[in-house]
This record gives structure tokens, sequence and C-alpha cells, in this order.
């Protein structure tokens, strides 16, 4: 097995490999692809978007790399870029930063059976295919209920966490009307997968953005031109619940000896 690349390696390895500009979840993506990194941890995107950035403060014009645009980054040598060109850090990076302490993660559309109900259910999620598994069912936040693409219902998870709230949707008025649920989650995520605490407050500048990009992303408003790129680095997809498997194959098993 061939030995995998430090981060710092594997994003210049493959950032200057690049024809252009790359965003750095499409960055994360090339690295796992083409197998330089096989330790992925829980975050993977943000571990590349933190050794992007942090190379930049750190290391100045000498850094080999440029962010050119909201999460986007080019090499300069490629680029034409003079390798002792300064960054410029504009306020709308750095309302970016502050944007990501505010809505931590969260999941679009997640369907309703891919989770095997309990009061203390699995709610697990992926940054990407091959990173760990993380559980959300003791974040807190918001939530969306939908039938189909129709919103139906929005609840919110505080003293009784995501799990739980969700748990209670499937006993209660709602319980035959909801097939799928969107989460946007307060608690940060580890790279080892686990979820911190909440912090004790958050600037009001950075609240305002959090809500709007919230709100683009859960309602996909006609006129909104983009949708919440401001949430887009934070984004987890699902995956189903080990047990539910575990499930469905029991049951042809059962059904195979049925008919012997």
């Amino acid at each position: 097995m061939t030995k995998q690349l430090t981060w710092r390696k594997a994003i210049e390895k493959v950032l200057s490999g690049a024809s252009g500009a790359m965003h750095y979840k499409e960055l994360t993506d090339k690295i796992i692809g083409a197998e330089l990194r096989t330790e992925l941890g829980a975050t993977p995107a943000a571990t590349v978007s933190a050794h992007l950035t942090t190379a930049i403060k750190k290391e100045g014009g000498a850094c080999p790399w440029q962010k050119i645009g909201r999460g986007l980054y080019v090499w300069k040598a490629k680029a034409g870029i003079s390798p002792d060109a300064p960054t410029i850090v504009s306020t709308e990076d750095e309302a970016e930063e502050e944007q990501y302490a505010v809505v931590s993660s969260f999941g679009m559309f997640w369907s309703r059976e891919a989770i095997e109900w309990s009061a203390s259910p699995q709610i697990l999620g992926m940054q990407q295919i091959g990173a760990e598994a993380v559980d959300f069912s003791k974040q807190i936040g918001i939530y969306l209920l939908y039938d189909g693409r129709e919103v139906i219902y929005v609840g919110r998870a505080t003293e009784r966490p995501l799990g739980r709230r969700l748990y209670e949707h499937t006993l209660d008025r709602l319980s035959s009307r909801w097939d799928r649920f969107s989460w946007f989650g307060l608690l940060p995520v580890s790279d080892e997968g686990k979820l911190g605490a909440l912090p004790d407050s958050f600037a009001g500048t950075s609240v305002i953005p959090a809500l709007e990009a919230l709100l683009i992303e859960a309602l996909e408003p006609r006129q909104n031109r983009k949708r919440g790129d401001d949430l887009a680095a934070v984004e987890f997809i699902q995956k189903p619940d080990p047990e539910i498997k575990k499930k469905l194959v029991k049951q042809t098993v059962d059904a195979a000896l049925n008919k012997l």
C-alpha cells in the first residue's frame, strides 16, 4: 500500500496540477479520489480549508497558492501571479469565517427511511464519501419536515436534541405526513467526529448572514440568484443507519428459509 501524503503535500500535488482555480471542496474530492489520503477524519473538506487559509496567513506572499474568491484557490505559478504577491484578505473573507462560527453543519432532504427510529436514534452523516461518519442525534438547532418537496413543519431542537425531536414526530400528529427532513446545527464538529459545546454567544455581524444563508438554503426562493453558499463548507450527506441494512438482510434470509 502506497504511503499516504500529508495534507499539505496532497494539496500541493493536486492544486499545482490543476488547469485553473479550484474550490476547496473540489480539491478535497480530488485528494480522496486519487487516494492521496486514506485517513480522512470526519471533516476532510474543513481540514483542507484550514490548511489553505492557515498557510496563507503564516507564509503570506511566500505561500505557493492564492485565494481569488470565496473558497477558490489557484496555484500562483500557473496563474502567472508573482510568487511574492501579497494576499489581500477582504471583508467578505472575514465575514465568511464568522459565518462558520454560527451554523456549524447542516443536512438537506435526508430520508426518514434511512434511520432506525428509537428514543435515541443514530442520525448519521458524512462530509465526503469515505470520511468518518458523524452522529448528529445530539445536535441542536432548527429542522424542517417535508412531504415530498413541501415544507410542512419548522421546529427547533434545544432542550431536546435533533434525534429526540425527530423521533417524537414519528409518533405525533405529523407521523404520517413527512418523509424527509433538513437540519441546521450549531454545535461544532471536530475532525474526530465529535460534537463540541455551544459557544456562549454569537456576534450580531455573523448571525445576520447566517440567517440569510439558512433561509436561502432551506426555502430556495426563486429570485435569489444563488443558494446559501455561506453554508456550503459544512454540508453533510446522509449515511443510512447500518441497522437498516442488517434488518433487510435478515428479512431476506427469513423469507428464503420460509420457502424451503
